[in-house]
């Protein structure tokens, strides 16, 4: 192992996507893919055991998503800088997963040269933000506004994204490990702070936010 280069974890539950990752940073001279992981659990067990500049993960894991795996490498290992990868806009997630201490968000349709700068900017310390990202916030700070979607928790957007996805209740309780009592709950917490009934409704607003890929 070459202790020059970055070392970093990859983590996303498709095979491609990690392999197409892997080439990129292999045409690298400095960084070097150490580990890889196709769900929370495997990359908690791979940041127990190794050491790691960069952690690129997918907010849309299985099981236990990014966002709460984001939150556990915090807290567990502050040091390791994470960038996070996602099919979906920036507008609901973005700003949660840098509140939640990320060091960057890249949505997967960036060029080859945008995410390797951003791995280079986040392994110095750095912050990896887009322009339209910054204009946004911006816009929100000088403005006060708010969107519906703020209202919501981390794990609400969870629960909303996934029943515009088609999933039904019992399929979101095992997914997040939670009793279909629970995710009703989180439902009709949905339903009451963004005015939204039905699951159609649901599943427009989820499309217009970009919250599905």
């Amino acid at each position: 192992m070459n202790e020059c280069k970055l070392q970093i974890l990859l983590v996303d539950d498709h095979a491609v996507v990690r392999g197409g990752l892997r080439l990129l940073l292999a045409q690298t001279d400095d960084m070097q893919v150490v580990s890889e992981a196709e769900n929370a659990e495997q990359a908690i067990s791979m940041i127990r055991q190794n050491e790691f500049d960069v952690a690129l993960v997918d907010i849309g894991l299985p099981g236990k998503g990014g966002l709460d795996l984001l939150k556990q490498i915090k807290a567990e290992r502050p040091r390791i800088a994470v960038l996070m990868l996602s099919m979906y806009a920036e507008e609901v997630y973005a700003v949660r997963a840098l509140k939640a201490g990320a060091s960057g968000y890249l949505t997967k349709n960036s060029p080859p040269g945008t995410l390797l700068a951003a791995i280079r900017k986040v392994a110095g310390g750095g912050r990896h933000v887009s322009p339209a990202l910054l204009e946004q916030l911006a816009v929100e700070v000088g403005q006060g506004r708010k969107s519906a979607s703020d209202a919501l928790s981390d794990r609400e957007i969870e629960v909303l994204r996934r029943l515009a996805s088609g999933e039904s209740l019992t399929q979101i309780a095992e997914a997040l490990h939670l009793s279909p009592k629970t995710v009703t709950t989180y439902r009709a917490r949905i339903v009451e702070k963004t005015g939204l009934h039905s699951n159609a409704e649901l599943t427009r607003y989820a499309l217009d936010k970009g919250m599905l890929s």
